[in-house]
C-alpha cells in the first residue's frame, strides 16, 4: 500500500555520478514512497529554507527523519536501508559496531576523493524523471 507522507526525507547531489545512481536504485526500490528524495543540485533547491547548513549539505549526504531530526553520512545510508525492500538485512549488519567503524572510515574516504568524480552537467538528464524528486 502506498504511503502518503515519507517518513525520510533524502538531500542528494543530483550533480555527482556516483550519488545520483545510487539514489536513483533506492528510489526506483521504495515502492511505497516512505522516501522524499530533494535533489540540492536543482536551481530552485535552497538549503537554508530545509534549515541545513549550505557548505555541509554540498559536503555529505543528508536526511531528515519524520521527527524534524537531522542526520548526516553513514547514518542516512542505514535510514535508507532500513526503509527500502531488501535492505533491511544491510541496515542491521550496519548497526554493528565493526561494521559501522568500516563504514564509516568508507565514507569518509568517499567525502575526500568525491569533489574529483565525474560531475554530470546541469540539465543533462533528469535526477528526478518519475516526479518523485522533490525540489524546494
Amino acid at each position: 500500500m502506498k504511503q502518503n507522507t515519507p517518513d525520510l526525507t533524502v538531500y542528494f547531489d543530483g550533480l555527482c555520478v556516483i550519488c545520483n545512481a545510487e539514489i536513483q536504485h533506492y528510489r526506483r526500490r521504495d515502492r511505497d514512497g516512505r522516501i522524499a528524495f530533494v535533489d540540492i543540485a536543482a536551481p530552485a533547491f535552497d538549503a537554508e529554507a530545509h534549515g541545513l547548513d549550505p557548505r555541509e549539505v554540498v559536503r555529505v549526504l543528508h536526511a531528515r527523519r519524520a521527527d524534524g531530526t537531522l542526520i548526516t553520512g553513514v547514518d542516512t545510508f542505514v535510514e535508507i536501508w532500513a526503509r527500502v525492500p531488501g535492505f533491511g538485512p544491510a541496515a542491521r549488519l550496519a548497526r554493528l559496531k565493526p561494521v559501522r567503524a568500516a563504514l564509516e572510515l568508507g565514507y569518509r574516504a568517499f567525502v575526500r576523493a568525491r569533489p574529483y568524480l565525474p560531475r554530470r552537467k546541469a540539465g543533462e538528464g533528469a535526477a528526478c524523471p518519475d516526479g518523485r524528486c522533490a525540489v524546494g
